[in-house]
């Protein structure tokens, strides 16, 4: 008679230990990161200790985080979207101009900024599907485009690189109370963009973790032709995520709009690249199917931490780039290591 086979000894039932299933996590990378960064800044810069430092934080943190979750969902659907910085600046101008030109309420303005917005996310997806060119060649395409109209359209109107102040035009007290309002928690001031990027993570992290929208997400990034073949809507998915990172970009083009009164027309450059240094540093591979809205986020704090921490420690701030660099290059590592060990468990 033959035995009956056992499992005894088989690595494939093997129970993982909690510790390795938090090391297989796309953000613990993030998470360590940000612990370091903490801790370093806390004993070399005293000023970083106080309360005032950590509205200071939220806020350096949210204005990253807000686009960061976006981005981060965007590489791990496989894409990229170089505009983004460009594309918020760009809403901020419209809702301004808009408005002032037309001698309407700003929220007319407000509206035509989000459409204009996700619009501009809707033939970023649209042009990528339909060409099957790379998303890093649309959107560096979009990216000059938005670029040059920002300025050209500012120059126009109002012969200047700055859009008009509009503190006193109908609808301003209204708006700012919604997108530049201030919040404050027991001794600590927050911009009203703290509780923006608290929740976008939270609704990213929910997608991404329970929905089936966060499974064609993760599906059309890492195959995207085996995901058509088991009936994922790539191209809706492509396209929604960059109309998702058009609605951010115009979230935040608000809140700069309504916290300062006017906009210059060249900010925004080159935010992309900490936008997806933050998504890197998160947990996001650069080849998609992989990462985390949780790291993204940790990714922003990391830069909210380390341009504040520089200045309170005395150091040269012109070292923030350098760090960056160094962040995003260990990050790859780590999390190409990372992604390495999980799919060995």
């Amino acid at each position: 008679m033959s035995s009956t086979p056992t499992t005894k000894g088989d690595d494939r039932v093997k129970a993982r230990s909690p510790l390795a299933g938090l090391l297989s996590t796309p953000e613990v990378g993030a998470l360590i990161g940000a612990v370091a960064v903490l801790v370093l800044f806390l004993t070399v810069a005293p000023p970083f200790r106080s309360v005032a430092a950590i509205g200071t934080i939220g806020y350096l943190a949210s204005t990253i985080g807000m686009m960061a979750v976006p981005v981060a969902l965007l590489m791990i659907g496989g894409e990229f979207d170089l505009s983004a910085g460009v594309a918020m600046t760009t809403s901020a101008l419209v809702a301004s101009m808009f408005a002032w030109q037309f001698s309407t309420n700003l929220w007319v303005g407000v509206i035509v900024a989000l459409a204009v917005a996700l619009l501009v996310g809707f033939l970023n997806g649209l042009l990528l599907v339909r060409t099957k060119l790379p998303s890093f060649l649309v959107t560096l395409g979009t990216f000059f485009i938005l670029q040059g109209f920002n300025l050209a359209m500012t120059k126009k109107i109002t012969g200047g690189v700055t859009s008009p102040r509009i503190s006193d035009m109908d609808g301003f007290d209204a708006a700012q109370n919604i997108f530049a309002a201030s919040l404050t928690i027991g001794r600590v001031n927050l911009k009203i963009t703290v509780l923006f990027w608290i929740l976008l993570t939270a609704l990213g992290a929910l997608v991404l973790a329970k929905t089936r929208l966060g499974n064609w997400i993760l599906a059309s990034g890492g195959d995207a032709d085996a995901a058509r073949a088991v009936g994922v809507p790539v191209t809706k998915v492509k396209i929604g995520l960059f109309m998702f990172v058009g609605f951010c970009a115009w979230l935040l083009g608000m809140h700069t709009l309504f916290n300062y009164g006017s906009v210059q027309s060249n900010i925004g450059v080159g935010d992309e690249f900490i936008f997806i240094i933050a998504a890197v540093v998160g947990g996001c591979l650069l080849t998609g199917g992989y990462g985390s809205v949780i790291g993204a986020s940790l990714g922003a704090l990391i830069y909210g931490m380390t341009n504040l921490g520089i200045t309170y420690a005395g150091w040269n701030p012109d070292w923030l780039k350098t760090f960056l660099g160094i962040m995003l290059v260990l990050a790859t590592l780590v999390n190409t290591y990372i992604r390495r060990q999980a799919e060995k468990r």
